[in-house]
């Protein structure tokens, strides 16, 4: 699909508003090249989607997708005065009418920027972690068993 420009965007969430929500997307939308651990953000103070352009780029228009489904649903939750936040029923039940993804997919790009693994030793369930984990404090959440460093 290429770039898309910032007054394509906004139509771009609007059309997908209008199709799956059945209302209008009036306020702003915007990339935001600095989000690095989301997909996209919905704050709802200034009524405002910012997007990050690395999915688009690397994971093609069909996650963009899902996440602009994503944010309108918080987006259009809050301005009814309803459960906007990721705990609210009435969130999860939206998600789940609209067929949005509770979360984005990893960056392939961010996929191996991990530098420690641990192993279970019940079960043998791996943890790929960018930070050193205290093996005596947590244990595997699959079985609870104890957890060894493996490189």
């Amino acid at each position: 699909m290429g770039k898309i420009k910032e007054l394509d965007l906004q139509q771009l969430v609007d059309e997908i508003s209008k199709t799956y929500f059945h209302k209008p997307f009036i306020d702003e939308v915007c990339f935001n090249k600095r989000l690095r651990t989301t997909g996209g953000r919905y704050i709802p103070s200034k009524r405002k989607i910012e997007l990050n352009p690395k999915y688009l780029e690397e994971l093609g228009y069909d996650e963009l997708e899902g996440i602009i489904k994503h944010e309108l649903c918080h987006y259009h939750l809050h301005i009814e005065g309803k459960g906007y936040k990721h705990r609210d029923k009435e969130f999860r039940d939206l998600l789940k009418k609209t067929n949005s993804p509770r979360h984005c997919r990893m960056l392939p790009s961010m996929e191996n920027d991990y530098t420690y693994q641990y192993e279970c030793i019940s079960c043998g369930q791996l943890y790929n972690r960018k930070r050193r984990v205290n093996t005596t404090k947590y244990r595997c959440g699959k079985c609870r068993g104890k957890l060894k460093f493996v490189q």
